[in-house]
């Protein structure tokens, strides 16, 4: 495996800086900076995808005549890294990176004329309808029903942590069309227009204090089988297509070491326990040099499944690995985070932030007033964001299950 690029994605990495230096404004980098979990100001996000989009890079990793970039895996990851260092709000991933590859591998060719291009401009923005108050990480266990009525299909259920589903104004969701066989079959890989007369949205406030996620419940909602994507009840092949673009991929390590070494330059300038720097604590400095560490292994990780894909190969239970190690470093690192923060960090402060949705029942103070550094507003929100981690786009466990499985035949 060759680590040092080629002379080609040098020049491509230029470029990538240049348009970001160039393109990047200091709203758009502070939306960045200050994002509280992984998802940015919706409002930021959209600017930013506007912008690449009028770059034709809002969806590089689409087939070009798509809409996509004609670059090598390389410079994918380039583009990703320093997308990440530069400080770029995040975009949604839920219409670009997660359904526009189930719409352009298993929809219609209407179905791809009508969404590929309204995604790209953000026209039609997706959130996710998969996991049931009975039915998370157990995915294949949903039960909301899709009963066929002539040319619709009629739904009926609830969907939870359905994220950013008040911004939405299109689903992709699993419904039950069938009970009979294995309850991997009889489901349906459907979307559903926001507007539908019979849904209702719940907010749910998380414990940051923010309304990203949603509980959302059909009732009698008429969907015409013109919208689902693949077969009628075939739509669990779709959504395990759809779940290696939602696990891994891009470049997850760059910002975790970006995150440690900023850790590690506010701990020159706290105090620790014993009055004198943290950095100086033996005990902070023995969990920030692990997290170092792992940041790296979790590169060099990225960099073996990068290669793998560009020999023509499958990342397969690799993606499950990726999860794993991205997520459970990223708590350790958010709870270093807090550590540096000290008395600051115990303070409630999304009015310094950049939160993914709104906040409940929060009235920031008058003056705008912040108790210390932006950041140790940040730390207590990214820390309680992170928890999820581990649960969301499978749980750990899940994964656990499929490396012991696919890789140690157990």
């Amino acid at each position: 495996m060759d680590l040092s690029w080629s002379a080609k994605d040098l020049e491509f990495q230029d470029e990538v800086r240049a348009f970001l230096d160039e393109k990047l404004t200091p709203e758009l980098r502070q939306a960045g900076r200050l994002m509280t979990s992984v998802y940015a100001d919706h409002e930021a996000s959209m600017a930013w995808q506007a912008i690449l989009h009028e770059r034709g890079w809002a969806a590089p990793a689409w087939p070009v005549e798509h809409g996509g970039c004609d670059w090598t895996l390389t410079q994918h990851y380039i583009f990703s890294r320093e997308s990440t260092l530069a400080g770029a709000p995040a975009l949604s991933p839920m219409g670009i990176s997660m359904v526009a590859h189930a719409i352009i591998a298993y929809g219609t060719p209407e179905q791809k004329d009508y969404f590929l291009p309204r995604i790209l401009t953000g026209e039609v923005f997706f959130c996710q309808g998969y996991s049931e108050p009975e039915a998370g990480s157990d995915l294949a266990s949903l039960s909301m029903s899709a009963v066929r009525d002539g040319d619709d299909l009629v739904c009926t259920g609830s969907k939870i942590w359905t994220t950013h589903a008040g911004e939405a104004n299109w689903i992709f969701a699993l419904v039950r069309t069938s009970r009979t066989g294995r309850k991997q079959q009889g489901i349906t890989f459907v979307l559903i227009d926001m507007s539908t007369p019979g849904i209702e949205i719940r907010p749910l406030v998380m414990t940051s204090g923010e309304q990203v996620q949603n509980q959302l419940f059909f009732d009698g909602v008429r969907v015409p089988t013109s919208n689902v994507i693949g077969q009628i009840d075939d739509g669990w092949t779709v959504a395990k297509y759809l779940l290696e673009f939602e696990r891994g991929g891009g470049a997850t390590a760059p910002g975790l070491q970006a995150m440690a070494r900023a850790i590690a330059t506010a701990a020159t300038e706290q105090p620790g326990p014993d009055g004198g720097r943290l950095i100086d604590n033996p005990a902070f400095a023995a969990k920030l040099a692990d997290v170092g560490i792992r940041a790296e292994v979790l590169e060099i990780l990225e960099f073996r499944v990068l290669t793998t894909v560009a020999e023509g190969g499958h990342p397969g239970a690799a993606s499950s690995m990726l999860k794993i190690l991205s997520t459970e470093l990223s708590q350790a690192i958010t709870e270093l985070a807090m550590e540096a923060a000290g008395p600051h960090g115990r303070a409630y402060q999304p009015h310094a932030t950049k939160p993914g949705g709104p906040v409940a029942d929060f009235e920031p103070p008058s003056d705008g007033y912040v108790s210390g550094q932006p950041w140790q507003a940040v730390a207590p929100l990214r820390y309680f964001n992170d928890r999820a981690g581990s649960i969301y786009a499978g749980s750990n466990e899940i994964q656990r299950n499929i490396l012991a499985k696919a890789t140690l035949g157990l």
